[in-house]
C-alpha cells in the first residue's frame, strides 16, 4: 500500500485531500498543529480507515517537528510515496510590507517555503530508493509569473520562491521517477474548503465566472490525479483552479 504524508490534512483543503487518499486505498500520515479536538472527531469519522491512518502533531515552521513527522510515517508504514505540502501559514490582515512584524515575516517564509525544503530533504531520498514519488506544493494563481500582490508581500514572496523550488526538484529528481507539481487554489474560503462540488453548485457565487465557488473536493481531485502512476508526464507544472476568478487583484480598486 502506497503511503502519503499530508501536512495540515485534518482541516480545510487538506481534509478533503486526506479523505480522497484514504478512499483510494492509500495509507496516510496526517500532520496537524494544535487542533486536538478536531483530530479526535476525525478518528471517529474515519474509523473504517484506522489501519491506514495516523495523526502526528507538529508545527511545520519547526525543523525538529518536520523530522518527527517523517520519522513517524516511516516507522509505521515503511515508505513515503506522496508528499502533499498542504500546510502553509497565512496572515488574513491586509497590510503593507513595512507594517509586518519580523516574526510574521519569518512565519510566512518558514511555513510556506523553508518547510518544503526540510520535508524534501528527508523524503526525496526515500522516494529515490523506491524509484517513485509524487510531490505536490500549493501556490496562488499566477504565482509562476511572480506578480505583485498588494498587502500579501510575505505570503506571495514565499510562494513565488516555492514555484522555482517545485520546478527545480522536478528537474533534479525526474530520473528517479519522482514528479513535483504545484496546485493553485482560487479564493476558496470558509465552509467551502471542506465542501464538495455538489454543495457548491447549490450556492450561487456571483464573483466567480463559472458561477460557483471552488471547494476542497476540486483541489483533492487535482492532487489525486497528479499522484497517479500514469501522471508521470506531468512534472514541473503549476496548475490553477480558480473558476476564472482573478484572485490576486480581486480586492484591488486602484
Amino acid at each position: 500500500m502506497r503511503h502519503a504524508v499530508i501536512t495540515a490534512g485534518s482541516k480545510g483543503l487538506g481534509r478533503q485531500v486526506t479523505e480522497r487518499f484514504l478512499r483510494d486505498g492509500r495509507s496516510v500520515t496526517v500532520s496537524y498543529r494544535s487542533d486536538v479536538a478536531r483530530v479526535e472527531e476525525l478518528k471517529k469519522d474515519w474509523e473504517p480507515f484506522s489501519e491506514q491512518l495516523q495523526f502526528v502533531q507538529g508545527d511545520v515552521t519547526k525543523r525538529e517537528d518536520i523530522a518527527r513527522i517523517v520519522k513517524k510515517a516511516l516507522e509505521r508504514f515503511g515508505r513515503i510515496d506522496y508528499l502533499i505540502n498542504n500546510a502553509g501559514p497565512y496572515i488574513f490582515e491586509r497590510k503593507k510590507l513595512v507594517d509586518y512584524k519580523d516574526d510574521e515575516w519569518d512565519e510566512m517564509i518558514h511555513g510556506n517555503l523553508s518547510a518544503a525544503f526540510h520535508f524534501l530533504k528527508l523524503t526525496v531520498p526515500v522516494m529515490r530508493k523506491q524509484r517513485f514519488g509524487r510531490i505536490v506544493t500549493y501556490g496562488f494563481q499566477d504565482a509562476e509569473q511572480s506578480p505583485g500582490w498588494k498587502y500579501r508581500s510575505a505570503f506571495s514572496a514565499a510562494k513565488v520562491g516555492l514555484v522555482s523550488l517545485t520546478k527545480t526538484i522536478a528537474l533534479e529528481e525526474a530520473e528517479f521517477g519522482i514528479t513535483a507539481n504545484m496546485v493553485c487554489p482560487g479564493d476558496i474560503v470558509g465552509d467551502m474548503k471542506e465542501a464538495d462540488i455538489e454543495t457548491a453548485r447549490k450556492v450561487r457565487d456571483t464573483h466567480t465566472p463559472i458561477g460557483r465557488s471552488g471547494t476542497g473536493e476540486d483541489i483533492a481531485r487535482i492532487v489525486a490525479f497528479l499522484c497517479e502512476d500514469d501522471s508521470d508526464l506531468i512534472t514541473g507544472s503549476v496548475i490553477s483552479a480558480s473558476g476564472g476568478l482573478r484572485v490576486v487583484h480581486r480586492y484591488d480598486k486602484s
